[in-house]
């Protein structure tokens, strides 16, 4: 007995059977999530170098309240003073001895300040991502080192951006 369809070349053909049931579920990876607005830690020294403030501001952030403990915030902010503390001098006396001998060095003097300045970053945010692995992605945050413009002119300075982490249902099952 043989059967002859109409056309060969929709014999291969792999159809899709469509549920209405399907189109009702709503999957969870297009629900979007609300995370509120990061905090914005704005450096409060005297002294930038290259953007890079000499401090940030210790004082707690009221948005942060029931998420951090004051005391582990200031530890961490006192964390990174100290690392700016530590290197912001050599770099402003690095630049000051650039500047003098710009002129001589067709600006090549300037090389040591910027390595200098690349090198702080990287130690800050190294720490940074220390302490989201020790304290801040457990409490659904996220620290880091962020460049934005100023407010106030069109210059670029870094930032302490604490972000907050998108909570996901963990009871819901797969």
């Amino acid at each position: 007995m043989s059967v002859l369809l109409p056309n060969m070349a929709d014999f291969d053909t792999i159809y899709e059977l469509e549920d209405e049931e399907d189109e009702r579920i709503v999957s969870e990876e297009n629900l979007p999530r609300y995370c509120p607005e990061p905090v914005v830690m704005r450096g409060a020294g005297h002294i930038t170098v290259f953007g890079l403030s000499n401090r940030f501001d210790t004082e707690f952030p009221s948005v942060l309240t029931g998420k951090v403990a004051p005391e582990e915030f200031k530890t961490s902010i006192s964390r990174v003073n100290a690392c700016l503390k530590k290197n912001l001098p050599v770099n402003v006396k690095w630049l000051l001895c650039g500047c003098l001998c710009c002129c001589c060095t067709v600006g090549c003097s300037l090389w040591p300040v910027i390595c200098l300045n690349k090198r702080t970053r990287r130690s800050i945010q190294k720490l940074l991502e220390w302490e989201n692995n020790r304290l801040y992605h457990k409490l659904g945050l996220h620290w880091k080192l962020s460049k934005r413009k100023c407010e106030s002119s069109n210059m670029m300075e870094y930032v302490i951006l604490i972000e907050f982490l998108p909570k996901y249902p963990i009871f819901r099952p797969d």
